[in-house]
């Protein structure tokens, strides 16, 4: 048993609050456990210079955390402007922008923010988790208002972390798991089941291939779990389905 009584396969509790911001086109409150990350999805009618006249749009991310998110105050301009936040960014843009039709969204841009309120461990499987329902919210406003025809998404999307301690296969590390596993790896796919990104590395002892087969097929059934959470709110409009 874990130190929050989990079994080893069994996700913290998942929830989404959706339009937790008043003035954004889509959001959502995610929360993995106790990490809790606001995911905002941001409609511009601009696009970056090299992206004009080719007629689609883009998507993109910027993650940060709060100063007190953790356990000791992250100086602002650090939890903005670091190495960390503009790599987990970028992984959020990639991973949103593999379920986009960017065709479909036409010469326009979601800038997808993910700000981490509170951390313990996940926060950016969370924030990917999370962003994509802020993206997809946003998106269907704008077909509400006739400026888009469809829904310009493809499969839903989601994240997740597993890890290898002492020979077990651990899903959705807490903060106390992350720092002391020997195996950490982060799991992005669709509901597909197809992979759009790892990432991993062996902390301790390298880790064999049955730890990995392992660790994916982990996290293929968690991701299934937040993709019944994630259709829970956006069902309606897109449904989940066997896309």
């Amino acid at each position: 048993m874990r130190i929050d009584n989990r079994e080893n396969h069994e996700m913290r509790k998942v929830t989404l609050q959706p339009e937790y911001s008043l003035h954004a086109e889509g959001s959502v409150l995610v929360s993995f456990g106790f990490t809790k990350v606001i995911c905002t999805a941001s409609v511009e009618n601009n696009l970056p210079k090299w992206l004009q006249g080719n007629s689609k749009g883009w998507v993109t991310a910027e993650y940060a955390m709060l100063p007190r998110s953790t356990h000791t105050r992250i100086h602002r301009d650090k939890a903005t402007n670091s190495g960390r936040s503009q790599e987990i960014s970028r992984l959020i843009g990639r991973s949103l922008r593999a379920v986009v039709d960017l065709k479909k969204l036409g010469e326009r841009q979601i800038t997808v923010d993910c700000d981490v309120l509170q951390a313990d461990g996940g926060t950016r499987t969370a924030a990917i988790s999370g962003g994509f329902v802020a993206l997809a919210l946003a998106c269907n406003k704008l077909k509400e208002q006739d400026i888009i025809k469809e829904i310009p998404l493809k499969n839903y999307v989601a994240a997740v972390s597993c890890g290898i301690k002492k020979g077990e296969c651990l899903v959705d590390l807490n903060y106390e798991e992350d720092v002391n596993i020997d195996t950490d790896m982060n799991f992005v796919m669709n509901n597909q089941n197809k992979l759009i990104e790892l990432q991993g590395t062996a902390e301790a002892d390298p880790f064999s291939k049955e730890d990995l087969d392992n660790m994916l097929d982990a996290a293929i059934d968690a991701c299934g779990y937040i993709f019944q959470q994630q259709s829970a709110i956006i069902g309606d409009f897109f449904p989940l389905g066997d896309k």
